[in-house]
């Protein structure tokens, strides 16, 4: 109104600016977690060449992997006669950097990955995973062992063991599942590691030589470790989330918690 008075030592009101997504928060941290050991950060494409995504990484056609089940391949007529698909992991981008880059190699590669899967309660067909990988001369178990407690430890800001259990990926050799002691209940079992006091945490190996092959290194030139985690499994845990669809649901109850 025009005989309206205003006053002028009154605080204005609050402009809502909005947050950062909690995935976006778990990716940040894990950045600065890896750059503060000396590793560089890249992205990569989402739209991948399956040569790329699967065969350089000694994932033949005949591997479940390629199966139209849990990949979404694009309809493109490439003259090479190769397939594009929607990358099923951030390990897309491993040869792609060996080719470019010269060891001595620490990279991190955080990004959106795609697989044609059912949806519930922990499985999207859009989620967030972080590959890394390392690579030197004698590079060894132990140091994949020790960089694996060091960056777990500070993300979930506690002092975290980590045990490694055989397990098979045909990007590395020998591979690894990485459990790392529960953050809930400080190893002594509860709910959230069903009383075992372990978390399964990421997947990780040595790289296997058909890799190393793949990006053009002479056999036993180098040696070094790869790793991929969930970045939606680990927001889960940090945040106590129990359900993968509430990242997807855009649901401001939910996102205005973070």
């Amino acid at each position: 109104m025009k005989n309206q008075l205003i006053d002028q030592s009154l605080p204005g009101e609050a402009i809502k600016l909005g947050q950062l997504h909690p995935l976006r928060l778990v990716q940040n941290e894990l950045v600065d977690v890896f750059r503060s050991m000396s590793f560089a950060v890249y992205e990569g494409n989402e739209r991948e060449t399956e040569d790329y995504c699967f065969e350089f990484l000694n994932i033949p056609k005949t591997h479940p992997a390629r199966d139209l089940q849990d990949t979404f391949y694009l309809d493109t007529n490439r003259p090479d006669g190769l397939k594009e698909v929607m990358r099923t992991h951030t390990s897309n981008m491993q040869v792609r950097l060996m080719q470019k880059l010269t060891p001595p190699l620490r990279v991190v590669v955080p990004g959106r990955v795609f697989r044609n899967e059912a949806i519930d309660a922990s499985h999207e067909h859009t989620f967030y995973q972080m590959e890394g990988f390392v690579v030197d001369k004698d590079i060894s178990i132990a140091n994949l062992t020790y960089m694996l407690k060091l960056a777990m430890s500070k993300l979930l800001n506690s002092d975290i063991k980590v045990r490694l259990r055989p397990g098979y990926f045909p990007y590395v050799e020998p591979g690894f599942e990485a459990d790392c002691s529960c953050v809930a209940c400080a190893g002594k079992g509860c709910a959230v590691c069903k009383h075992t006091g372990w978390v399964e945490m990421l997947g990780c190996g040595m790289i296997h030589p058909k890799v190393f092959a793949a990006a053009g290194y002479k056999p036993g030139q180098y040696t070094g470790f790869a790793f991929g985690m969930g970045i939606d499994r680990l927001a889960m845990m940090k945040y106590g989330i129990k359900d993968i669809r509430y990242f997807m649901n855009n649901d401001l109850r939910f996102l205005s918690q973070f």
